[in-house]
């Protein structure tokens, strides 16, 4: 292994674009390194597939969050992708941006460049959407983002009843005015899941100047002085040394980016002196700010038209398999619920409310395994988009090859509870409506009997979960809490950056994949605008 201009930490929805963009310059020698190794499997380019990866040890970290307080001690799985394409390689395929006001307000908070009008050409430049260009779409990028192959009567019965009750209908998710409801796009291409690898890394593995090293475990940032000269890699049961000439770029995401910086001595001094870690920089910020998003699901009995579950179980669902394998079409070819209204939870308050409706709805195993109901059955959702609950994350030992303790504090602002009570409640007005409402037999998960705040509240707590989007552990900003500046630079540290979900200072009112490919867009641009000299290193 030879020395690099750039050493990329993590294939995720950030790293794969950072890597796949510098190594556009055939002078530049740029390594992407992956802890986990090749995600070509069936089941993750099978859409429908995600299903079966929340079990999987190979494809999934299963990390779980340390006992939560506000949840009355429980612990939750937080899943983050293991191999080439990261959680784009297990995740829900959905491409949602959020909406402008949020980046405005990163803007706002300290972020020169990083405003709506400044975001919006890299998401577009990323994009090769099936509904071709636009003011807010491109249609030349790598990352292909298509609409559902198929969506439901009751799913479209859905966006009606939304409309009903004042919802506008939208023809494009991504693009303003809110609150609306519509159609989603997903990352998926003819039938199959496009990650962020398969869209940027894939197509150009070839070139000479990008390395890829997988099953590769960086244990730490190697610094000389105050500047990162390199990384430490356990690999085939090994360590060693690599170095990069210009800059190291972390993209290992909102959970080991954070971890690395600790290890490499690069956090709150108190914490990197209670595991024996030397402190190389003092940056109290490292791990702290954990923002995620939550999300309940109810579940109704309905009429048989209104629901996919008879082919998704039994013998059919062999016919469905067959279906797909012959044409990549069918259910199993389909992201998450197709159709999403955003919402407000106050009159008079943003738009912090996602309500998505799927015409199935699925029951876990002990195992943890999912299928589908044995009756007709739909389900929906409610997720807390702009939570004002703060987390923080930290070492569980200087162990490189252990999980951090992970605290996401969720519901500890007060008010996140009456907002997230309020969506609930207005997710049951709107499949009530009509014409959704004529096609509901009975509510069965929670049940009507789950009437008050009380008890709406303790099934919030016992039957939600993790939107799976946690972000913001390396903030970027210039307060005391900060860990990275506008450029994505590490505050006091030369020659390191993070590139990825962890800098985000407040999550986006959406989904984090689309804003996490889109920071890897400008994060490489920063990084070839900056252009560092490179240096001499010590073989």
């Amino acid at each position: 292994m030879h020395n690099y201009d750039y050493i990329v930490v993590g294939a995720g929805s950030s790293g794969c674009v950072v890597a796949s963009r510098l190594s556009e310059d055939p002078q530049t020698r740029v390594l992407l390194i992956e802890a986990g190794a090749s995600t070509d499997d069936f089941w993750v380019n099978t859409p429908a597939g995600m299903a079966r990866l929340f079990g999987s040890e190979r494809f999934n970290w299963r990390f779980k969050t340390a006992p939560i307080a506000t949840l009355d001690g429980r612990q939750v799985q937080w899943d983050r992708g293991k191999g080439l394409g990261g959680s784009s390689a297990i995740n829900g395929m959905i491409y949602m941006r959020g909406q402008p006001e949020d980046y405005d307000l990163w803007a706002r908070l300290g972020n020169p460049g990083w405003a709506w009008a400044d975001v919006l050409p890299y998401f577009k430049r990323s994009e090769h959407n099936v509904r071709g260009a636009s003011s807010n779409h491109g249609d030349q990028g790598p990352l292909w983002v298509s609409d559902p192959e198929e969506v439901h009567p009751a799913a479209h019965d859905f966006i009606s009843a939304c409309a009903n009750l004042g919802i506008p209908r939208s023809s494009d998710l991504n693009a303003p005015p809110y609150p609306a409801v519509g159609v989603r796009q997903y990352t998926i291409r003819q039938g199959r899941r496009h990650s962020a690898y398969k869209a940027f890394i894939e197509p150009v593995r070839q070139r000479p100047n990008l390395d890829i090293l997988s099953n590769a475990h960086v244990t730490r940032v190697l610094l000389e002085g105050q500047e990162a000269s390199g990384v430490e890699v356990l690999h085939d049961g090994q360590r060693r040394a690599i170095l990069a000439a210009r800059e190291v770029i972390l993209s290992a995401g909102a959970i080991a980016s954070p971890q690395l910086l600790l290890l490499s001595g690069i956090g709150e001094a108190a914490q990197l002196q209670r595991h024996g870690i030397a402190v190389r920089h003092e940056l109290p910020g490292v791990g702290r700010n954990l923002q995620d998003h939550w999300y309940a699901s109810f579940a109704w009995r309905c009429t048989a038209d209104s629901s996919v579950n008879h082919r998704l179980s039994g013998l059919r669902k062999y016919l469905e398999g067959a279906r797909y394998l012959l044409t990549h079409g069918g259910y199993l070819a389909l992201g998450a619920a197709p159709v999403t209204a955003y919402t407000r939870s106050e009159v008079d308050g943003p738009v912090d409310l996602q309500l998505s409706l799927n015409p199935m709805s699925f029951s876990a195993s002990a195992s943890g395994e999912v299928a589908a109901d044995a009756y007709p059955g739909i389900s929906a959702s409610v997720v807390l988009l702009s939570p004002h609950s703060r987390g923080h994350l930290e070492l569980a030992s200087a162990d490189p090859l252990q999980a951090p303790l992970l605290h996401p504090n969720y519901f500890s602002d007060e008010r996140d509870v009456r907002r997230h009570l309020a969506g609930l409640r207005q997710l049951r007005q709107i499949v009530q409506a009509p014409p959704l409402g004529q096609r509901v037999i009975e509510e069965v998960r929670p049940g009507a009997q789950c009437a008050s705040d009380e008890q709406l509240f303790d099934y919030l707590k016992r039957c939600g979960g993790t939107g799976w989007h946690p972000v913001g552990t390396c903030k970027m900003g210039h307060d005391p809490s900060a860990v990275v500046d506008a450029r994505l630079r590490v505050h006091g540290v030369g020659r390191l950056r993070v590139i990825d979900a962890s800098i985000m200072p407040v999550i986006p009112t959406g989904n984090t994949n689309a804003p996490c490919i889109m920071i890897g867009e400008k994060g490489a641009d920063l990084i070839r605008a900056d252009a560092l000299a490179a240096r001499t290193l010590a073989a």
